[in-house]
């Protein structure tokens, strides 16, 4: 590729994704729709993926109420939360995760259990005859124009729980949670998808933490903006696929179905490049997951793009760029249904000797959806800007009875914990 065109694709990119804002600066301007509770009944199901043989914990596990749109995912300690209307009870629960079998369970057994064992998968997949692709790059291609047949070409209302953290080394500085409302455009669809705040809370004793300074700019459109089929501009834009080189790597499954993977990495190395795996299914040739990276060896060039402002005297630069997108099927359709995106920050100052190290981890899960079509509704709601800081913006606020009703990424630590742990922490300091 050439690097003028490179350079002209990353800015569109990264003028609104991914920036670092350091001060505290004026909040920007955004309103917010504040809706009450549903007053539907729910039942709520807690359980934690394992390894049935190392008894690991399995992160990112899908777990999809089956005859439903209702998902979630599991965290990094492989445990779920899961909120199902008692409207729709009795149903199943399918639980699936790359590299392992599937396992279908009744909700029921939730009531008594909360260990999902899965079995990883160890069949010599590369012996089936149905991998009988040769030329990968032929294969991403044909990936590419298969998509108005593979997914969801109608437009869709998405509900979705979006949490973004901040933290310095281990310690978290920063937590915001939404339960947001994406007005998705279809895939071939010139419009750019839309986004409302519909609930929202983070912690915000933060006043007098320098680490508070670090800032995330984008909020839920930096998760969202990974959606590689709707949004290939950024990474695999049809004809722009000669500016890769591709090779497979072992074949694998993903609910039950058979996967290619296909390794990628940028050719023209004079700027950040990406570098990363796609997962496509053989029989549909359905992109299903990608998992990628930016390379960001060049420190100055990284950080012109990621660091919209930092205090004088201070040296800050992108060392890790991880990102993650997984889609979901209905009905013989794929969707968007997962985007995480783990960015990892140094700052370096002039006058200190150790460095201070960040990492930001945006992430959001497709809790719900449905057809849409109410452009009449659609024009009545505020949506945020893709610029939005998600801790300046947002006016947070704790309700635990609306929280109680909708399917989060049940979390490590809980909100409250985490600010507790900054105002010791604060307290600490002032002794």
């Amino acid at each position: 590729m050439e690097t003028s065109k490179l350079n002209f694709r990353l800015q569109k990119i990264y003028s609104a994704l991914f920036l670092l804002v350091f001060g505290l600066s004026p909040a920007l301007s955004a309103n917010f729709q504040e809706q009450q509770t549903d007053s539907t009944s729910f039942n709520v199901y807690k359980g934690i993926v394992v390894n049935s043989e190392s008894d690991d914990p399995i992160a990112s596990a899908s777990i999809a109420v089956n005859r439903s749109n209702i998902t979630t995912i599991s965290n990094s300690d492989g445990e779920f939360s899961l909120r199902v209307p008692t409207s729709i009870l009795p149903v199943t629960v399918t639980v699936s995760m790359l590299g392992y079998n599937s396992k279908s369970l009744p909700l029921d057994y939730f009531s008594n259990n909360n260990r999902v064992e899965l079995v990883s998968n160890v069949e010599e997949l590369s012996e089936i005859n149905i991998f009988d692709a040769k030329d990968p790059k032929a294969l991403v291609d044909k990936m590419l124009q298969k998509k108005d047949e593979n997914y969801f070409t109608d437009q869709t209302l998405m509900t979705s729980f979006y949490r973004e953290t901040i933290k310095r080394r281990r310690t978290n500085v920063s937590l915001s949670e939404a339960v947001v409302k994406i007005y998705k455009s279809p895939h071939n669809s010139n419009k750019d998808d839309l986004v409302s705040i519909f609930k929202a809370r983070k912690s915000t004793d933060y006043n007098k933490l320098d680490t508070l300074a670090l800032k995330l700019r984008g909020g839920p459109f930096n998760a969202l903006y990974l959606d590689l089929i709707k949004y290939t501009e950024y990474v695999l834009e049809p004809g722009m696929t000669a500016n890769y080189e591709y090779t497979f790597d072992e074949p694998t499954k993903i609910d039950d179905n058979y996967i290619y993977v296909v390794n990628f990495e940028e050719k023209d190395k004079s700027s950040p490049w990406y570098f990363g795996q796609l997962f496509i299914d053989a029989q549909s040739l359905t992109l299903v997951r990608a998992e990628y990276n930016l390379n960001v060896d060049d420190k100055r060039t990284a950080s012109k793009m990621f660091v919209k402002k930092k205090p004088s005297g201070s040296k800050v630069y992108p060392v890790d760029l991880a990102y993650k997108v997984d889609y979901a099927e209905k009905d013989g359709k794929w969707h968007y249904a997962y985007g995480n995106a783990v960015m990892e920050y140094v700052v370096n100052w002039k006058r200190k000797i150790f460095n201070s190290r960040y990492t930001i981890n945006s992430e959001m899960v497709i809790t719900d959806w449905e057809k849409y079509s109410d452009l009449v509704e659609q024009k009545k709601t505020e949506f945020i800007d893709p610029y939005v800081v998600m801790s300046d913006d947002v006016s947070g606020f704790y309700d635990a009875e609306f929280w109680g009703n909708n399917n989060i990424i049940e979390p490590e630590k809980s909100i409250q914990n985490a600010i507790e742990k900054i105002k010791r922490n604060m307290e600490d300091d002032q002794d």
